[in-house]
């Protein structure tokens, strides 16, 4: 069977590239020194190591897709430390059935071509009518140039994907004089897609000066590209577009939508990683088949000032269809608060946040996220308590649980909106709000929420909470992660993220829910509507004989009402 898909393979490649049959090259020939991931020693009895998110046993950490039912996790790996190193970068390997437990398999992509000899860096995988994977990415060439280049699985037939090639051709893309590309600023491929004029489209982060762009590729065969005349999307001054993503949304359901489908009630999201920033920043919009360009809603803001998936530690983000249970699923990098010297010494450096469902809100405004269902098979030991009146000052402990690895939902109703502090409009950036407002700022409808990795005496503690506003026309939910107190080492980056939050607080009840894993929190507010995730490295709670805590408090002045509290600690995934 393996022969007879090599075979099928090398067909591929005559009938794609009208190369004649050819040697393949494999893409893993060179650098043999190189650690595989299932040499490394697992540093399990580090405090800081999470659970149940993805992450190396060790060292620094593109293109994830299912295949013959296998998930498949392609990621940013550098096997020689725990920090980005040039000309180090591979894609590592990880499979799995559920997406909760992954399995290492062997470095997939090695630098071994002169388009790709200073790093493998990250690109997209494209399925083919056929079930065939195809995977673009970046190269950075001999001369430090970024281009894009094309493997595949060298045996189709392999659900776990182990081997993959390059074609011997590549790049297959490439800054020239004639395009005025800047050679330094063109990477990170997004899936393709087959257009209704039956070529391929793929889409290209690039800049020029402090304009954030996309360039738009297409193709006959998938390996002769020519850029297409109109420029995809821009914006100016939002600087270096990085991992750019684009795919489709339904108006009118949750089930995701493929890349390849062309069909009416669909918008399309088009999302980019500001380097300068390092935030994923997306749009809601419209995209033109027959002109080839992206046009945002009115309303939907390009850049830092937009929406974002993650108003926290999270970027590099990527998305693909799950054609198994036809949903669209998120993944992003969480990189770390510590310090760099802090990373060396751990030996390990960033995760995977919880891949997250996603799909359009009923105002086609905003995208919703929540965590896979298939992450709640790690709850145990459920707590629930009744509902219960937090009274001004109220600290409140949540029992039974293991607060270091715990999922917790909680939903707040507020019942007298009459002492709400009015919102000032010059309060339009509400990470600076939270800023000023923290956990400890007495307010009068709130701050309320959760108190996470908490130390029992409160000298360290997280806290993710609500605040709600008198707007000008109606009430404003203003949630915040504040890291302020997350931690006593001077060294951590303890960041406070704030988000406003869509959602009623007249007509709905305010909802929370907050997966924590040892040094990370993802946070979840209005079912998703707003999503904050934290890295925090608490002092106290790393002792056996100090275990974190998890509080629901209440700092405003005006009682609050729990209406539901669910908490779980969460088992160990099998991770690597």
């Amino acid at each position: 069977m393996a022969i007879i898909c090599s075979v099928r393979l090398l067909l591929l490649f005559a009938l794609l590239f009208g190369h004649g049959v050819f040697e393949l090259e494999a893409s893993h020939q060179i650098y043999h020194t190189l650690q595989n991931l299932d040499d490394f020693d697992a540093k399990t009895t580090q405090p800081y190591r999470t659970a149940y998110h993805f992450q190396p046993s060790k060292n620094w950490m593109n293109g994830p897709m299912i295949y013959k039912g296998i998930y498949h996790l392609f990621y940013q790996y550098n096997p020689k430390g725990a920090v980005w190193m040039w000309g180090s970068i591979v894609w590592a390997h990880s499979t799995s059935t559920d997406l909760v437990n992954w399995t290492p398999q062997s470095v997939a992509i090695y630098p071994s071509q002169p388009s790709d000899s200073n790093g493998t860096w990250s690109g997209s995988a494209t399925i083919f009518p056929d079930g065939t994977p195809a995977m673009l990415f970046t190269g950075v060439n001999t001369l430090g140039q970024q281009v894009q280049n094309l493997a595949m699985p060298k045996n189709t037939c392999d659900p776990y994907l182990l081997e993959w090639v390059k074609l011997p051709s590549n790049p297959v893309m490439a800054p020239t004089r004639e395009n005025h590309i800047n050679a330094s600023s063109f990477r990170d491929p997004t899936t393709a897609w087959l257009g209704a004029d039956g070529r391929w489209k793929v889409v290209i982060g690039s800049k020029i000066n402090r304009k954030g762009l996309a360039y738009l590729y297409t193709s006959e065969d998938f390996v002769h590209w020519i850029e297409a005349q109109n420029q995809f999307h821009s914006a100016e001054d939002t600087g270096m577009w990085e991992c750019v993503d684009f795919f489709p949304v339904s108006v009118n359901s949750s089930v995701g939508v493929d890349l390849q489908m062309l069909r009416s009630n669909i918008k399309y999201v088009f999302k980019a990683s500001l380097d300068d920033t390092k935030h994923d920043y997306y749009t809601v919009g419209e995209y033109d088949h027959v002109k080839n360009v992206y046009t945002p809603d009115e309303g939907s803001v390009d850049g830092d000032s937009g929406l974002r998936y993650d108003y926290g530690k999270f970027y590099a983000s990527k998305t693909f269809f799950d054609s198994a249970k036809n949903r669209r699923i998120l993944w992003g990098w969480v990189n770390e608060s510590s310090s760099v010297t802090a990373d060396i010494k751990k030996g390990w450096s960033g995760i995977q946040a919880i891949p997250r469902t996603i799909w359009l809100d009923k105002s086609g405004k905003q995208l919703v996220q929540w965590p896979i269902q298939e992450i709640e098979k790690l709850r145990t030991n459920a707590v629930r308590l009744p509902g219960k009146i937090l009274k001004k000052g109220s600290v409140l402990e949540v029992p039974g649980v293991i607060a270091a690895q715990a999922d917790v939902e909680i939903t707040f109703n507020v019942s007298d909106f009459s002492t709400g502090e009015v919102l000032d409009p010059s309060w339009t950036n509400p990470q600076l709000l939270c800023c000023q407002k923290g956990a400890s700022v007495k307010g009068s409808l709130g701050p309320f929420g959760l108190l996470v990795l908490a130390s029992e005496s409160l000298q360290e503690y997280t806290a993710v909470f609500f605040r709600i506003f008198k707007g000008k026309n109606k009430y404003v939910v203003l949630m915040c992660s504040d890291q302020s107190r997350s931690s006593l080492n001077p060294d951590n980056d303890k960041t406070t993220y704030g988000a406003f939050v869509d959602v009623d607080p007249v007509h709905e009840q305010l909802s929370l829910r907050s997966l924590i894993d040892h040094s990370v929190v993802e946070s979840f507010g209005g079912q998703g509507k707003s999503c904050m995730t934290a890295r925090v490295y608490p002092t106290f709670t790393v002792k056996e004989d100090a275990p974190a805590h998890l509080y629901v408090f209440n700092n405003g002045s005006e009682s609050v009402t729990i209406t539901r509290l669910s908490a779980w600690s969460m088992k160990k995934a099998k991770i690597n």
